[in-house]
């Protein structure tokens, strides 16, 4: 945890990103799994959970805009470099596909979720000589925007996402909604991608990312289908799997299959001659991560994720939960009160990074206003 405490506005709370390890070191609640199911007891199956409030006892201690945002800078291993280095468009492909299972490589702590961001909040980090911003730009419905940009290795990253959490019974599922896309730009290859859907089940208590991912880069005619998916009723598979191939999108040949374990090892192998690759480690990747930290006090924006949710993440972290309701109280109020104001006068509200917007076909896109990202006043250390 970090702080700065010279005044209210610009205390920060920062916390141990997601890891390999998980959350060990994040507070769990007495009977947990029992006061999960009281909070379900008057939702009914297939309903929409983005309007569902926990309390404190069942948040971590950052937001959802911190978590995605994690995704892409929390790593122990320069993936995107070596997408970008790769020899030839075949090489890079391979690369990205094991960038993009990095950033769905942890879900989680069972029991907990990170807060809902409100409107305007904003995460801004940087680790080496990549740059990561994140918006949030709708509430209702949740909508995040990413913006992430290297000059050193000319790479940018452009998110839309926006999950839709529902409750089946002895599950919730939240679909993952939105576009990403990965633009090598020295090359001028962009990869396009969708997330898997994320599978909190109830009993057995567990979490694990489920469904289909399609992975197309238009430039290189190359194409991927991974499929995520869990413990199936036989015990098949087991939990974590993936599995899915690499092919030509104008002939649909397979060149690769792809298998393994987001959690552990994945491998392509090639079809002609039976060779089998390692393209992602988790224990690489993701173990040991470390905390952000603060390197510009000054330069921190009153809408920073560690800012706006300061109060409250400190409260859990100290168990002070009756603290924390009343913090988490404020904040929403706060929210509630500022949409009351925009409504009388007739304001709707317009992101400052992004512009917003939606069709029937594509859904909500977020397309960044500037073309590189500034270097942020909290990093990462190497």
């Amino acid at each position: 945890m970090v702080k700065e405490d010279s005044e209210e506005e610009t205390r920060v709370v920062l916390t141990k990103p997601f890891s390999l390890e998980g959350g060990s070191d994040v507070y769990q609640a007495p009977n947990l799994v029992r006061r999960i199911l009281s909070l379900f007891g008057n939702v009914r199956p297939g309903s929409d959970l983005n309007g569902f409030q926990l309390p404190p006892i069942f948040n971590l201690p950052k937001s959802h805009l911190q978590c995605y945002g994690e995704s892409v800078y929390s790593v122990d291993k320069d993936l995107l470099r070596e997408c970008n280095n790769a020899r030839n468009p075949v090489d890079r492909f391979i690369a990205v596909i094991g960038w993009s299972i990095s950033a769905c490589a942890r879900p989680g702590v069972f029991g907990l979720a990170p807060y809902n961001s409100v409107l305007g909040e904003t995460h801004h980090v940087s680790r080496g000589s990549l740059n990561v911003l994140l918006e949030q730009v709708s509430h209702h419905p949740p909508v995040s925007g990413l913006h992430a940009t290297d000059e050193t290795e000319n790479i940018e990253i452009i998110w839309c996402q926006y999950p839709i959490p529902k409750f089946y019974g002895t599950k919730v599922e939240a679909e993952v909604c939105g576009k990403r896309e990965l633009k090598l730009l020295n090359h001028g290859e962009t990869y396009v991608m969708n997330s898997p859907n994320l599978l909190i089940r109830l009993l057995p208590p567990g979490l694990d990312w489920v469904g289909k991912v399609k992975v197309q880069c238009q430039e290189t005619g190359l194409e991927a289908e991974l499929i995520y998916s869990t413990n199936s009723f036989l015990g098949r598979r087991g939990a974590h799997s993936i599995k899915g191939r690499i092919y030509q999108s104008s002939s649909c040949n397979t060149l690769y299959e792809v298998n393994g374990y987001w959690n552990s090892i994945v491998t392509v192998k090639d079809i002609n001659d039976g060779k089998e690759t390692a393209i992602y480690n988790a224990k690489e990747a993701i173990s040991v991560l470390k905390t952000p930290i603060v390197k510009d006090p000054q330069g921190i924006l009153a809408s920073e994720s560690a800012v706006v949710w300061s109060m409250v993440s400190e409260s859990i972290l100290n168990k002070d939960w009756e603290k924390a309701r009343q913090a988490k109280k404020a904040i929403e109020e706060k929210q509630r009160e500022l949409v009351r104001q925009r409504n009388s006068r007739g304001e709707n509200w317009v992101p400052k990074h992004f512009n917003l917007s939606y069709s029937k076909e594509a859904g909500w896109d977020c397309l960044p206003t500037q073309k590189w990202v500034s270097p942020a006043p909290i990093i990462v250390p190497f």
